[in-house]
């Protein structure tokens, strides 16, 4: 299995110091965390689609085996809320595919009050061309019916397992390929994970997935720089699992550029529509 490790986002003013070094320039951000990391989650998709220019210049700026997996805009998600999503889809589809081959999966999380509507999200996963790699994250406790996981096989759509200090929603695989979101840990300085969580994480990924499966894994918990750390400590903990993590950065750069001075004093509220 391959445990593709990365982050969601990678602009973070706080990372300045931390991550980044204090001089680079804001634009050559993208190219230095592409050089540390395989992949990122292009968060910032979401709130405001780039233009097909911006995702070609991604393109041209990342290597060759660098995946970038993108998050659905709110538009069709939270505002249409899977209605009539044809035109949704394939304005969508028709911008990351200036990505080419560093297009990773699409990621459709749902708003946390939209209840269970499976012939909206069926037909909006119809939207997508054979082998788009399509993740789905339910926030509604009425979707994790038995019908969800077989829609999602049907499709071989994944559903995005998350964690948010503890695992939120059914372990399933729904996929040959799978997808988790770690939106915030138990751990200081907060939003950290600790040791613990990462290792049952792992392992839990590996009791669903084969080695030769892909499973895509984002840190969510950008604050302080704890995303940073616990791709690190992840990449470990699956390496006591026998699988092979992707590229992440050193330990040093992990451990000690974490700003324990932002433990609770910026709350993750700015981030509940992550």
């Amino acid at each position: 299995m391959a445990v593709i490790i990365g982050t969601s986002g990678w602009q973070y003013k706080d990372w300045r110091g931390r991550f980044y070094p204090a001089e680079l320039a804001l634009r050559h951000w993208l190219e230095h965390f592409a050089v540390q990391f395989q992949t990122v989650e292009v968060n910032n998709a979401f709130y405001r689609l780039p233009e097909a220019d911006t995702f070609r210049r991604w393109r041209e700026t990342v290597p060759d085996d660098f995946i970038m997996a993108v998050k659905a805009s709110r538009y069709l998600t939270h505002v249409r809320r899977l209605k009539d999503p044809e035109a949704p889809v394939q304005r969508l589809m028709s911008r990351v595919c200036h990505l080419g081959s560093n297009l990773g999966p699409i990621l459709l999380q749902l708003p946390p009050n939209f209840r269970a509507d499976l012939p909206a999200l069926e037909r909006t996963l119809a939207c997508f061309a054979p082998g788009t790699r399509v993740a789905v994250e339910p926030r509604h406790d009425s979707w994790f019916t038995p019908a969800l996981a077989t829609l999602l096989r049907d499709h071989e759509a994944a559903l995005c397992l998350s964690d948010a200090r503890g695992p939120k929603g059914p372990l399933w695989r729904t996929a040959p390929w799978g997808y988790l979101r770690m939106h915030e840990g138990r751990a200081r300085p907060h939003p950290c994970y600790g040791r613990t969580a990462l290792r049952s994480w792992a392992a839990r990924l590996a009791d669903l997935w084969e080695d030769s499966e892909d499973v895509f894994v984002y840190f969510n918990n950008d604050h302080g720089g704890c995303a940073v750390r616990d791709a690190h400590g992840f990449a470990s903990a699956s390496r006591m699992t026998g699988r092979s993590p992707t590229r992440v950065p050193d330990a040093r750069a992990a451990t000690l550029r974490v700003a324990p001075a932002l433990n609770a004093v910026e709350p993750l509220a700015r981030k509940v529509a992550s």
